[in-house]
């Protein structure tokens, strides 16, 4: 054998050396080694991902998330796989999927080009609207009506970056509390310290649903953006990010998402005392179940 030949031959081995080594530094292995897939799990994302009553995690992205941990368990040809569960908020998700403290989150995250930067997204599993929150009496049906007045947010959204934008450039004069969870928000406008609640149009619903007087508040104006929520997971991972998918495409394309859909946005929530939050799915989310994909960009909306 000729020296160039040896030399391309050594080249060959590192290179499958090197391939083997990323994959052994997969998720998919870490998942197998350990015999543990670890989730995060928003804590009142309603009804994507939050407690009931006996302090077990449920929700729609819940749901998605157990589509995925079904598809890893049959990929990696397991007999047990164990799931842990790490509860995460808006300002930690990332970070946490970063270092490795979670495999993957399914819960209101939005998937957009700067967080792309950061971490990989899987197929979409739903589209929202960005909108407000607030009570019938306020007076407020549209954004131009809350000049000059307390609105409240989730800190580490983008609906809190829209809404500072908007004030800044619109001139409002608003004064924004960023509250450091939805539930918290929610309290916030509910208690009269805020006027209007600014978030995804879903995850107002399903905070309207937990107030006792809910038929006193709208959901209103008109949407700032039109984002898709993804599973997050850590970057440069193809292997895993593929079985993601497959998961999530499977479970759209076989119903089960609009069934599931069904359980936790058109019929009474049992963790919710049987609280319905009549929520229709809208033209995206019928478009999305038949094409699924991980696009950011929403297609249709306007």
């Amino acid at each position: 054998m000729t020296l160039s030949k040896i030399a391309l031959a050594m080249c060959c081995v590192g290179l499958m050396a090197g391939a083997a080594q990323a994959q052994e530094a997969g998720t998919l292995k870490k998942i197998k080694d350990s015999g543990v897939i670890t989730l995060g799990n928003r804590e009142s994302s309603i009804p994507f991902s939050f407690y009931d009553n006996n302090h077990n995690v449920v929700g729609y992205a819940n749901d998605v998330a157990q589509a995925i941990v079904a598809e890893v368990k049959k990929e990696l040809k397991l007999t047990k796989l164990d799931v842990k569960q790490i509860p995460i908020t808006s300002q930690n998700r990332i970070p946490l999927v970063q270092n490795g403290t979670i495999d993957i989150e399914c819960g209101s995250t939005t998937n957009n080009a700067d967080r792309q930067k950061q971490a990989a997204f899987s197929n979409t599993f739903f589209i929202i609207g960005t909108r407000l929150l607030t009570k019938n009496s306020s007076g407020v049906k549209d954004f131009a009506d809350l000049k000059g007045k307390n609105v409240v947010t989730t800190a580490g959204t983008t609906s809190e970056q829209l809404l500072r934008k908007m004030n800044q450039t619109e001139n409002l004069g608003m004064n924004i509390t960023s509250a450091k969870d939805h539930g918290e928000a929610a309290i916030t406008l509910h208690s009269g310290r805020a006027v209007a609640f600014m978030m995804d149009d879903a995850l107002l619903a399903g905070e309207r649903a937990k107030f006792k007087d809910a038929k006193d508040y709208s959901i209103v104006g008109k949407a700032q953006s039109y984002e898709a929520y993804g599973c997050m997971m850590r970057k440069d991972d193809p292997a895993f990010k593929k079985v993601v998918d497959k998961a999530v495409a499977d479970y759209q394309k076989s119903g089960q998402a609009q069934k599931d859909y069904a359980k936790w946005f058109q019929q009474p929530i049992p963790a919710l005392n049987g609280v319905n939050m009549d929520f229709p799915p809208s033209a995206e989310m019928a478009a999305l179940w038949k094409s699924p994909n991980d696009s950011a960009d929403v297609q249709g909306a306007k």
